[in-house]
């Protein structure tokens, strides 16, 4: 076979695998149930809260979580940062006797999300001791600018999740904070303007869109990943994959996906609430977005070494395995998406400008419906999102802007391709240190007003 027709073929193979995989997401999302509450008073409930220079956020987290969780400890653990994160988490924790500091130091510290998770592991596991209450115990990680759905402890801790003694772990949907913000970049134009809010709803699409459909697909499978805002733990499942060293969370660069599947092999199940949420910031501009999703892409890479123990273990269905063999697979597809489905599109272009009376043959005979036809399925299958995201979860938008997000959709997914060969570059190079996600208002230089006023919506 010809170059052009390995890569027409893989590109026919990989187009049928993605639609069949988009057609069971949608299926699962139409159906999905909400959650039954359970009483959070039966359970003891404690946020880490990782934090890295983390001023402009922090002092707002820590009022919201004081007020709508007033019984929860808050362990906010400052990993050596060089800005004023420390100062204000100690006026809080002077105030309120529920929140604990806990500072790092170089040349210990800034080792990564999972090292600073470690550490708030192995204090609250001290702070609760040797008891029975160790089962009771549930361990949640939120971003330092994260907001809890009001309602989470309460679906959290009914019978679909840790009501359920096997329940390991729990994920939360994810929503963005500032995905209504309509002017976020003031000392910009117009069109900038436009960009960063359109950048910022994509996000918004993404997480309570294709990602809550995975997430509920994977109930199915017994697979639900763990994400790293909105993930709560029960601390004897962290017991039981923690070791000599107290380290339930691994080193990979998706410390978050690495710990789900440990409590997966342990035999913990993991569940997945839509129905409750945590709110973050999305970010406005594409070059932090792309480090963030390069990080995520390089971590699920890392991830690979896992597949054999998955294989082999009888804690996952043949299902369960195919969904984690998919996700793992997702950005080494694109590095090589990237190629078969380009080198088609070029030979085709090559031959309409240099064979003009061929082309307009094959256009007359069927080849302009079957490209239409494969412009409608190739679009279509990401730009269904924004119908989606208006019936299922922002009625409040009209019918035009769902075509308008959906179409933007598609767009937005051309971005994972940079991203996977981004991550692929450092995953050959060996190039795995972890890189935070700078925040809106640190690109920015202040915190900007519009920031803060959807944070304290």
């Amino acid at each position: 076979m010809s170059l052009l027709e390995v890569s027409i073929s893989l590109s026919f193979f990989l187009g049928l695998i993605f639609l069949a995989y988009v057609c069971i997401l949608v299926r699962g999302f139409l159906k999905a149930k909400p959650e039954r509450p359970g009483d959070p008073g039966a359970l003891d409930w404690h946020f880490i809260i990782p934090c890295r220079d983390e001023q402009a956020v922090i002092g707002g987290t820590l009022d919201y979580l004081e007020t709508t969780f007033p019984e929860a400890h808050l362990w906010v653990i400052d990993d050596a940062s060089t800005d004023g994160t420390a100062r204000i988490v100690a006026e809080h924790a002077e105030r309120n006797a529920n929140v604990h500091l806990l500072t790092r130091r170089l040349p210990d510290a800034r080792l990564g999300k999972g090292a600073a998770l470690n550490h708030g592991y192995r204090e609250i596991s001290d702070h609760v001791g040797d008891t029975g209450a160790r089962a009771k115990t549930i361990v949640a990680v939120v971003d330092a600018d994260g907001r809890p759905s009001p309602n989470m402890l309460q679906l959290c801790a009914g019978p679909d999740a840790f009501e359920d003694e096997t329940v390991g772990a729990v994920q939360v949907e994810v929503r963005m904070v500032n995905r209504d913000v309509a002017r976020p970049l003031p000392g910009k134009g117009p069109l900038a303007n436009r960009f960063a809010a359109m950048l910022a709803r994509m996000q918004d699409i993404e997480f309570r869109g294709p990602i809550s459909a995975m997430q509920i697909t994977r109930r199915k499978t017994g697979t639900v990943n763990m994400g790293g805002n909105g993930q709560l733990n029960r601390l004897t499942a962290l017991d039981s994959i923690a070791g000599e060293q107290r380290e339930p969370w691994g080193n990979a660069l998706l410390e978050d996906f690495e710990l789900g599947l440990r409590l997966m092999l342990a035999g913990w199940k993991t569940a997945y609430s839509r129905s409750s949420w945590v709110d973050q910031e999305a970010l406005w501009t594409v070059q932090p977005l792309v480090v963030q999703r390069t990080r995520w892409a390089q971590g699920s890479m890392q991830c690979f070494r896992y597949l054999p123990r998955v294989w082999g273990s009888p804690c996952f269905s043949t299902a369960g395995f195919l969904e984690i063999l998919y996700f793992m697979l997702r950005p080494w597809v694109q590095v090589i998406g990237s190629v078969v489905y380009v080198i088609p599109l070029a030979v085709f272009a090559f031959n309409a400008a240099a064979y003009r009376d061929f082309m307009q043959g094959f256009l007359l005979n069927g080849g302009l419906l079957l490209m239409f036809a494969y412009a409608i399925v190739g679009v279509g299958e990401f730009a269904i999102w924004g119908w989606f995201y208006r019936s299922r979860c922002e009625p409040g938008v009209s019918r035009r802007s769902a075509l308008y997000y959906g179409l933007a959709v598609a767009v937005y997914s051309v971005l994972n391709y940079v991203i996977a060969w981004r991550a692929f570059g450092r995953f050959v190079t060996g190039r795995g240190s972890w890189k935070k996600t700078r925040r809106n208002s640190e690109l920015a230089g202040a915190q900007q007003p519009a920031v803060a006023e959807a944070v304290a919506k």
